[in-house]
């Protein structure tokens, strides 16, 4: 029974999304650990400007060329190979040769960007990461960035690992991977900086990156995978994913230098203002991992599976499901985060070293991001609605769009209007919400209708509910301060959380008791599952 259970969740997407979203939970919760050790410890002062700046480079070289671009790329292409050359013996098989062919290509692509930024460390720092810090930190941010440039070749080979298995709908591996990471990231901060002080910080990055990678290896071999010492340049699948992950590179570089000009921006602020940025933006990406990627990243290989099946129906089914799925868990959730901003950062981040000030400052910084939180988890369904139909161009030129909006944002914001790093979280949700709306519109124009009526009626019934959450959550909110102590942590700690609750429990109830299309898609998945396992026919899969 329990087998073929797991097996349902394994092989669907409401299954995988599940277990993706279980295993984001777990992570997110870690990496609060990670951030409250982190800030607990060190406050928002120098030392977390300076390891949150040391980040930038080895991001700006990974997430350009293998986060996202090569699961966008290589997810199709890869899928295309397998379906028509399933039955062959491994060592004939196109797919498993471009598998091999991407590993060591990336490896050695890598490896060598790496060295070069090792070398030119110091004026990428000086001129270009953080120009507004003291030389004193400038060096420790070299110290620590050439040290996190290791990372980057375990989360190489981790993603394209990551990539087969997305294919294959082998969520579980993938999915315990980012809680990995994070569980060396404290080990950095608990034990290698007590040994090697701030660089302790980055080995522990270093060491996160290689549990990220070791926990896929097993599922891979699963699959039938072998490694291959190959490299196979002219492979037309090989060359198919190098021309679609130039685009996607584009975008996932307008992504970074986004990031980067934010960190140049904050370096010339209050001290601590990178730290405030990177807490309030970890805190919101929590419920954005959960519920947006998760999804997003189960939905993908169908969607990439109906394109290569001309199957039109078959997409707009599973868009249309996922993105009620999302905006049926994000937007109640926006205005939770938005009403309890205060009580979440107090709980979870103002201990130690964390002062009022800070606390005060990542609140309402959390509060800006979270009027962007329901677009910025669409984007991920969107761009690989694209994706999936081998166009990774349209959603690179929205987002240079986007960087622009948030370039000239947040020069504005904090420049004239003096915003400090409040006005850098502004900005962000604006361009967040730009983005969104011209995907939808260019997505709408390519395709045609997407289910559109059944998502409009969902979105306005979703509002007028999760309005109506609000109002109970600001309720209890003040009605639970009255019998509280609001200046302890226990006190602050019941009124986030029973006002939260509340909200909570009141939303379900009354989408259950009007029949939300949402919850019958949840509801329905999960009598299909009962029904499968009574009759021995978990291989019936559904969209």
């Amino acid at each position: 029974m329990l087998k073929k259970i797991w097996h349902k969740l394994e092989t669907t997407v409401a299954g995988g999304a599940i277990i993706i979203a279980a295993a984001s939970v777990i992570a997110k919760i870690v990496g609060l650990i990670r951030d409250r050790l982190l800030f607990s410890t060190f406050g928002a002062g120098d030392i977390t400007d300076v390891y949150w700046a040391a980040f930038k480079i080895p991001d700006l070289i990974f997430n350009i060329l293998v986060l996202g671009a090569l699961s966008a790329a290589f997810i199709p292409v890869f899928i295309e190979y397998w379906q028509k050359e399933k039955d062959k013996p491994f060592f004939e098989n196109e797919a498993w040769k471009i598998a091999n062919s991407m590993i060591n290509i990336i490896t050695l692509v890598l490896l060598g960007l790496g060295v070069l930024a090792f070398i030119f460390a110091t004026p990428l720092v000086s001129k270009i990461v953080a120009p507004g810090f003291s030389p004193e930190k400038q060096a420790q941010t070299v110290s620590l960035t050439r040290i996190m440039l290791i990372a980057i070749i375990f989360f190489g080979i981790s993603n394209v690992i990551g990539g087969i298995l997305n294919s294959f709908r082998r969520f579980v591996a993938y999915s315990i991977a980012p809680i990995m990471y994070n569980l060396g990231i404290i080990l950095g901060i608990v034990v290698f900086y007590k040994i090697w002080g701030i660089q302790g910080l980055a080995w522990g990055v270093v060491i996160g990156a290689l549990f990220h990678l070791l926990i896929q290896v097993p599922s891979l071999f699963k699959t039938g995978y072998r490694y291959q010492w190959i490299w196979h340049w002219q492979n037309l699948g090989v060359k198919k994913i190098g021309k679609l992950i130039l685009p996607r590179t584009l975008g996932l570089a307008i992504s970074q230098i986004n990031f980067l000009i934010i960190t140049v921006i904050a370096s010339t602020l209050a001290s601590g203002s990178v730290s405030i940025f990177n807490a309030a933006f970890n805190l919101q990406s929590f419920p954005i991992s959960v519920f947006g990627v998760s999804l997003a990243i189960a939905a993908f290989p169908v969607m990439s599976e109906a394109f290569a099946e001309k199957d039109t129906n078959k997409f707009v089914v599973q868009f249309s499901v996922t993105i009620r799925r999302v905006l049926f868990l994000i937007i109640p959730t926006s205005v939770l985060i938005l009403l309890l901003r205060a009580q979440i950062v107090r709980v979870i981040l103002g201990a130690g070293q964390f002062s009022w000030e800070a606390t005060y400052l990542t609140a309402q910084a959390l509060g800006l991001f979270s009027l962007s939180l329901f677009a910025q988890s669409l984007i991920h369904t969107l761009a690989r609605s694209f994706y999936a139909h081998q166009n990774t161009k349209t959603p690179v030129k929205i987002s240079l769009v986007a960087l622009i909006i948030n370039i000239i944002g947040s020069i504005v914001l904090t420049r004239y209007f003096h915003l400090g790093v409040m006005g850098l979280a502004l900005s962000f949700t604006i361009s967040s919400l730009v983005n969104m709306i011209l995907l939808v519109i260019i997505l709408r124009l390519k395709f045609g209708d997407l289910d559109d009526r059944k998502i409009i009626v969902s979105t306005f019934k979703i509002v007028i509910l999760s309005a109506l959450t609000g109002l109970v959550v600001w309720t209890m909110l003040r009605l639970v301060a009255m019998g509280v102590n609001m200046h302890t942590f226990v006190g602050v700690f019941l009124q986030g959380i029973v006002s939260g609750l509340t909200g909570i429990i009141f939303y379900l109830v009354v989408a259950v008791l009007f029949k939300f299309d949402e919850v019958k898609i949840i509801s329905n998945w999960i009598r299909r599952t009962k029904s499968q396992i009574v009759n021995n026919n978990s291989n019936n899969k559904e969209i």
